[in-house]
C-alpha cells in the first residue's frame, strides 16, 4: 500500500549574521569560553552532527604547523562507524590546536568541566545556553529553533550558496545518498524565489491619451 505524501517541511538554518553571531558568543578569555567557541567553530566548519562531535578524539585530527586547506582535516566516523574526511580552516586548526595541546592522540577533543568527554546531550545544552545569549544582540534568533543539527543544516547552505555542488556537500556531510541532500538545493531555490519576491518592479508610465499628446496633434494637423 503506497504511503500518503505529505509536503516536506524545509530545514531550518541561520543566515550568516546569525551564525556570526553565535560563534561571537562565548568569553573567550576563559578556557570553558575557549572550548565553547572551538566547538561551535568545529560544528560549523564540519557540519558534523552532535554525536559526532563528541566522538572526536585527538588522534583523528591532522593540524598542521602551518595551516594548509588540503593537509589539515579530521577524521568523522559517521552513521554505521562510516568514516569520512572533512577539511579543516585555518581558524579551526589554530583553536583546536591550542586546545588539545600537550594531551594525548586517543583522548576526545572536547572535554566538559570536569575533563570527561563530553556528549551529544551536553553539545546541545552548549549550543542552547550560545544561543540564549546571542539572541540579546540578534533578535531574530528568537524566531529559530536552534541545535547542534541547525548548525549542520546552516553548513550545508552556506556551502551551496557559496557555490560548492551537492555532491560535495554530500560528502562532507556524510550522506550516504545525495537525495538527502537534496533539500538543501529546495532551501536554495525557496531563497531565491523570496528575493525576487521583494525585488520591485517599476510600473510601468502611464501614456497620455493622444488627445494630450501635443507632439503627435501638432504632426496630425500637417496631414
Amino acid at each position: 500500500m503506497p504511503f500518503k505524501k505529505a509536503p516536506r517541511t524545509l530545514v531550518t538554518y541561520l543566515d550568516k549574521p546569525e551564525m556570526d553571531a553565535l560563534l561571537a558568543t562565548p568569553d573567550t578569555t576563559v578556557a570553558q569560553g575557549r572550548r565553547d567557541h572551538a566547538l561551535l567553530l568545529f560544528l560549523y566548519n564540519t557540519g558534523v552532527r552532535a554525536d559526532e562531535a563528541a566522538q572526536a578524539r585527538i588522534g583523528d585530527l591532522t593540524l598542521p604547523q602551518i595551516p594548509d586547506r588540503d593537509l589539515a582535516s579530521v577524521l568523522i566516523r559517521g552513521k554505521g562507524n562510516k568514516p569520512r574526511r572533512c577539511p579543516l580552516w585555518a581558524q579551526t586548526v589554530f583553536e583546536l590546536a591550542a586546545l588539545v595541546q600537550s594531551r594525548g592522540p586517543g583522548e576526545h577533543v572536547f572535554l566538559n568541566r570536569c575533563g570527561q568527554p563530553m556528549t551529544r546531550f551536553g553539545i546541545h545544552t552548549l549550543v542552547g545556553r550560545c544561543v540564549a545569549r546571542a539572541v540579546k544582540k540578534t533578535p531574530s534568533l528568537a524566531a529559530k529553533r536552534v541545535s547542534p543539527h541547525t548548525i549542520r543544516h546552516t553548513t550545508a547552505t552556506h556551502l551551496l550558496r557559496s557555490g560548492v555542488d551537492i555532491n560535495t556537500i554530500r560528502a562532507w556531510l556524510g550522506h550516504v545518498s545525495v537525495t538527502t541532500t537534496n533539500v538543501y538545493a529546495e532551501v536554495d531555490l525557496e531563497m531565491k524565489a523570496k528575493a525576487l519576491a521583494n525585488c520591485e518592479i517599476a510600473e510601468p508610465k502611464r501614456r497620455k491619451p493622444w488627445k494630450e499628446d501635443k507632439g503627435l496633434m501638432r504632426f496630425l494637423q500637417t496631414l
